[in-house]
């Protein structure tokens, strides 16, 4: 490059000593500031921080593949899983307390349907995830067509499908039937099948609500469902879908758990996973008054409390103290999401 000189003497055409660097740091400082705006930033720093931190402080045994395989696939996995389901139904400002209750009876609709209506196991399992659905339609029937709060429809729901649960079962674990060993080695069997499909699940429905019109449109439904309609939008058959989709991943949910432990439990699910799914999707960015979610921080959410159970147990810190952590957690993601709210509110006017 020539050099040449201004009137005062001073050389130019040669670079700015501290152009790269200005320019890296802008990029960083550009980098952090659409990283901060991101509703999943938080919660990934949290999940970040607590693996680091057990690690650290029992690296032999919270480090090993035996107890990551425990904390991703047997605990994360099926929180992750249903909280996609609810991540839309809190977007439509609804709810389903049933969910862990249809996890509990779609595998014994696929142990009846094989056992003594001798139906084909993949079928049977076919028609266990169609329960599912079906489910979810009723839910979303009493609480769309007739009116009913998400909250009490699914509570009723919940008892009437624990109550089939039991009495089906005569409140006894049932045995897997044997033709479905190996159907079940891709389902949930597999050490690591369970996480895997989680991953596809979080990945799938991430794109429909970021990239779709149907997550536009489940976005305009719970933000403003007067506007939504006026604009076209069927809410109705939205929140119809947001229920349908959160029984089939129940019912999906369910048969994991059932393969995975060998036997068909009719005291598993219930309302455990579920409240486990709300407070990951909550504390992953999700509001529960309606018009805002992330599948993504509904999945980081879940594997931080998975990382806080397991974490609790190896360092020998009492379980007790789990629900006052997760409480708190709770109540700090909704006073950050309603002062978030509020701020965005304030930038437009």
């Amino acid at each position: 490059m020539s050099e040449t000189t201004d009137r005062s003497g001073m050389l130019t055409g040669l670079p700015d000593p501290g152009s790269r660097g200005g320019r890296g740091g802008s990029m960083l400082l550009s980098g952090l500031r659409i990283a901060g705006r991101q509703r999943e930033t938080t919660i990934a720093v949290v999940t970040v921080a607590l693996l680091l931190y057990f690690g650290l402080t029992n690296s032999s045994t919270f480090g090993s593949q035996t107890n990551f395989i425990d904390l991703l696939s047997e605990n994360a996995a099926p929180i992750a899983i249903i909280a996609v389901g609810e991540v839309f139904l809190l977007i439509c400002g609804e709810i389903d307390l049933s969910v862990g209750f249809i996890y509990t009876c779609s595998p014994f609709v696929m142990f009846f349907l094989n056992q003594y209506f001798g139906i084909p196991i993949l079928l049977a399992i076919l028609l266990s995830l169609v329960f599912g659905v079906a489910c979810g339609w009723i839910n979303g029937f009493l609480t769309v067509t007739l009116g009913l709060p998400s909250f009490i429809t699914t509570l009723g729901t919940g008892f009437i499908l624990s109550g089939f649960a039991l009495y089906t079962s005569h409140a006894e674990p049932k045995a897997l039937p044997a033709s479905s060993i190996t159907i079940g080695n891709w389902i949930g069997t597999d050490p690591w099948s369970q996480f895997i499909w989680a991953v596809i699940i979080v990945a799938i429905f991430h794109v429909v609500l970021t990239n779709t019109r149907w997550g536009l449109h489940t976005v305009a439904t719970g933000g403003n469902q007067l506007g939504a309609r006026e604009a076209g939008i069927s809410t109705a058959r939205i929140k119809y879908g947001a229920f349908m989709i959160t029984g089939l991943l129940g019912a999906f949910v369910g048969l994991q758990t059932a393969f995975y432990t060998n036997t068909i439990d009719p005291l598993a699910g219930q309302y455990t996973p579920m409240f486990y799914s709300v407070t990951a999707a909550v504390i992953g960015g999700t509001a529960m008054l309606g018009g805002s979610g992330t599948i993504l921080g509904a999945f980081l959410g879940a594997i931080a409390l998975s990382t806080l159970i397991d974490g609790f147990d190896i360092v020998g810190i009492s379980a007790n103290v789990l629900p006052v952590v997760f409480g708190g957690a709770i109540l700090i993601a909704m006073i950050a999401n309603v002062q978030l709210a509020r701020l965005r509110e304030r930038g437009r006017t």
